[in-house]
């Protein structure tokens, strides 16, 4: 019998989330699954790494590891330290995340970013992220199966890279029951900006940054944002291509500048006093 599809789940929650013990149990009756995740909260560490530190690791039950870093750093270990993962894993799936990752969060998200490490280690990797309430977690964890099955049984057709890139979507459930799911854009979230400045015992100030935390975002058709505002599931295809064509003008314009005639004025006494 050929093995079952391999899973790696991450998420920025902590490894004791609701979200992804959801998920792992609804993965499971389908896929083998091997979780590497944060020991502690990491929302909004976006892709951190920690190159400046040592990481701890511990099994907290097998398939189960746990790595007191952040969703980047879960990623990494699992696949580069040898022993977490029987092979290389067919999928990297994150979530499912407390809160949603719509709009600009996509850059703030660890959530977003475990995905994100995976499609450039070239894995298939999708963020699951949710606004629905304890209750309706486990019915999106669910959906969250027959959607990553889906992937997984068109490969041969490239569901997992489409155009010859790796796939990476982001995946938002509503705040209700979905009426159904929409492929989307990032739409454009507005956020409660703020710095709360306070003063210690010691007389000394203290920053908090972010406001209190409510988001808005303007209407856009076909984006993230109207579809859970209408109760949709949205699918949103994200990449990893960083680099972008259309502002080559601005780039050619300043690679055009005299560099000699720069470096001679930057030279000792080049200037008139």
């Amino acid at each position: 019998m050929a093995a079952r599809p391999l899973v790696l789940l991450s998420n920025d929650d902590g490894f004791h989330a609701p979200g992804i013990q959801e998920l792992r149990a609804s993965l499971s009756a389908r896929f083998d699954v091997v979780v590497v995740a944060p020991e502690r909260e990491q929302s909004a560490n976006s892709h951190a790494i920690s190159l400046a530190r040592p990481l701890r690791h511990r099994t907290v039950e097998p398939g189960v590891h746990v790595v007191d870093g952040t969703p980047v750093d879960c990623i990494y270990v699992a696949l580069f330290h040898e022993g977490l993962l029987p092979r290389t894993p067919d999928l990297i799936l994150s979530g499912i995340n407390h809160g949603a990752n719509l709009g600009s969060d996509v850059h703030y998200s660890g959530t977003v970013a475990a995905a994100r490490e995976g499609a450039l280690r070239a894995i298939p990797s999708v963020a699951f992220s949710t606004m629905a309430p304890p209750p309706l977690i486990g019915s999106n964890a669910a959906m969250a199966l027959e959607l990553t099955w889906r992937l997984w049984e068109g490969r041969d057709e490239g569901a997992l890279a489409p155009d010859g890139q790796t796939l990476l979507l982001n995946i938002n459930f509503p705040v209700v029951p979905p009426a159904g799911l929409r492929s989307t854009v990032l739409g454009r979230r507005h956020y409660s900006d703020a710095v709360d400045i306070r003063v210690d015992p010691r007389g000394r100030e203290y920053f908090w940054i972010g406001g209190p935390g409510d988001t808005r975002h303007e209407p856009l058709s076909g984006s993230d944002t109207d579809a859970v505002d209408a109760g949709y599931v949205s699918i949103t295809p994200l990449t990893i291509e960083a680099s972008h064509p259309p502002h080559a003008p601005v780039a050619d314009f300043l690679a055009a500048t005299d560099f000699l005639a720069i470096r001679a004025d930057q030279r000792p006494g080049s200037h008139d006093e």
